[in-house]
């Protein structure tokens, strides 16, 4: 075969399969029951892959561990219709089936779809590809026939012209099919999002926890972090001087509240539910007395309060940036479940959303006094979509695979004998979001001698943090200022212990290469452990260190 059949034999296949998952695309995009079959796909992977792949690849990307997914699974899609096209034209169609079977499949077992109408577009997709496939303009000669491979002398290609248009055409409609459907469903979001206004708020969250266990210092007087043997022995107690009610403006260092387009997104949708708040209920079922359904409206009545809580991921390694600070909008968890009278046998709270997640956590942790919301504000304003519109959980001190479940669908109080969706996967059952800190300043590493600040943030939520310290070159540990995590710094209210803070030490720099090292002292006497562990199964530790050259 010449090289420019080649070239054609394999952009027909290309081309099949690009045109029916751009079918599929702008079919998902009309009707909230609907699933793109790229998404549907990678919700299945999703599913079927073992723990430890989840944690390696959320570990190695992130947050752009979906889109490099689903950009793997159109770049798959692809590579195979061309390869079937080349090798084994006759084929084709039968692999068009079979993917659009999978497809079908994959799509209509989403909770989120319709089974009719996710089989429906499946079938669209298959016939928009045979058409593709037996509109390509090839001819053959009389004495071709069926099954002929591109090798054989008697099949023919039109010619170049007429090649280069129709591959063209195919591909320009192509593209205008995805982005027509990304534009509709964006406009569909937004237009769900703006059907909802955030009420305003006058209620803030009590300043005292119930929870016995917690001696909370006064905050004008952090206690010493207790010295450890590591690093030196001689280790210099912190002085307990009272910090500033703010720290100064530090170029580099994450703002006390975090922004909604900054906040981070950790999740297993790839791609973000649209639900009408109109329409939205939850229920409220098992071990409780009163079964109900509670409508957004129903939501509205309760006692609504503004709440600053630091949230965190569990596969946040040591001074990463998978945590996040921010003001939330709701009603406490608490005066949810007692609408429906939870049972003397009532152990843990399993959530779902509306794509199926799950979440579980103890109901203790509703009940003991910190400020666990069904919320659906973020900043002063309704939920962005990413973040869980119209409602999602918010609970403190627990790390968000147990508990934050976004595009909440409904609540079950239940014994511990049930499971959520990343304990089946390996990771741990309590999940407690232990204590950290992050050095955010210096940025660049590179800096002059003199006073340089090094500031970060540090976090221990629902307990609080109460000291933090820095050593360089594994000299006495520093005490550093504490910011206020109060009314002070954006007059959002802040119960005590739920929000990070931020720290700042002065660092007199002398010329040389240094290592500068930070750790957190919790309220209740937990000192960061320094020993390093990896995220999997309950969270990272250690202490984050940079090198800093000085000129």
């Amino acid at each position: 075969m010449r090289v420019e059949e080649r070239l054609r034999a394999l952009s027909d296949g290309f081309l099949a399969a690009a045109i029916a998952l751009s079918v599929g695309q702008f079919g998902s995009s009309l009707s909230t029951r609907l699933l793109s079959p790229v998404v549907a796909v990678g919700e299945l992977v999703v599913d079927l892959a073992p723990g430890s792949v989840v944690r390696t690849t959320i570990g190695t990307f992130g947050t752009m561990q979906k889109p490099l997914l689903l950009a793997g699974i159109v770049a798959v899609s692809l590579l195979l219709g061309a390869l079937l096209s080349w090798r084994a034209p006759s084929r084709l169609p039968v692999a068009l089936a079979a993917f659009g079977a999978v497809g079908g499949w994959a799509m209509a077992r989403s909770p989120l779809t319709s089974a009719v109408t996710s089989w429906s577009l499946a079938v669209i997709m298959v016939g928009t590809g045979l058409v593709v496939v037996r509109r390509a303009p090839v001819s053959r000669s009389d004495d071709a026939v069926e099954g002929d491979t591109l090798e054989d002398p008697r099949i023919k290609y039109a010619d170049r012209r007429g090649f280069l248009l129709y591959s063209g055409g195919l591909s320009a409609t192509a593209v205008a099919l995805v982005g027509a459907g990304r534009v509709i469903s964006d406009r569909s979001a937004q237009e769900a999002r703006s059907r909802f206004e955030l009420p305003m708020t006058t209620t803030s969250p009590p300043e005292t926890t119930s929870r016995p266990t917690s001696s909370i210092p006064p905050s004008t007087s952090p206690p010493a972090i207790p010295p450890t043997s590591d690093p030196p022995t001689t280790t210099t107690p912190p002085t307990t001087t009272a910090p500033p009610p703010s720290l100064p403006d530090i170029d580099g260092l994450d703002s006390w509240i975090t922004p909604n387009a900054d906040f981070y997104r950790i999740d297993t949708a790839l791609t973000v539910p649209i639900v009408d708040p109109v329409g939205w209920s939850m229920r409220i079922e098992g071990l409780v007395e009163q079964p109900i359904s509670l409508t957004l409206d129903d939501l509205l009545v309760l006692d609504m309060l503004d709440a600053t809580i630091t949230i965190a991921c569990v596969s946040n390694t040591v001074g990463g940036s998978l945590v996040g600070n921010a003001t939330w909008t709701g009603v406490l968890l608490t005066d949810v479940l007692d609408l429906a009278q939870p049972q003397e046998g009532a152990e843990q709270v399993m959530a779902w959303s509306v794509d199926g997640f799950s979440a579980g956590f103890p109901l203790e942790t509703a009940t003991d006094g910190r400020t666990a919301l069904v919320a659906f504000g973020m900043n002063g304003e309704p939920l962005p979509l990413d973040h869980g519109f119209p409602v999602r959980l918010i609970v403190p001190g627990l790390y968000g695979y147990v508990s934050a479940v976004k595009w909440l669908s409904h609540l079950e109080l239940t014994n511990f004998n049930r499971d959520g969706y990343w304990i089946d996967r390996g990771w741990s059952k309590d999940a407690p979001v232990k204590i950290a800190s992050r050095i955010d300043v210096p940025p660049t590493r590179r800096v002059e001698a003199g006073t340089v600040p090094v500031a970060g943030v540090a976090w221990y939520p629902d307990i609080g943090v109460a000291a933090v310290e820095v050593s360089i070159d594994s000299g006495p540990w520093q005490p550093c200022q504490l910011g206020e995590a109060g009314a002070s710094q954006g007059g959002r209210p802040a119960k005590t212990g739920e929000s990070w803070v931020q720290w700042l030490y002065l660092w007199e720099a002398t010329p040389g290469r240094h290592r500068i090292r930070v750790r957190a002292a919790g309220s209740d006497g937990t000192l960061q452990p320094g020993l390093p562990v990896a995220p999997a199964p309950n969270g990272a530790e250690g202490y984050h260190e940079i090198s800093v050259t000085v000129a």
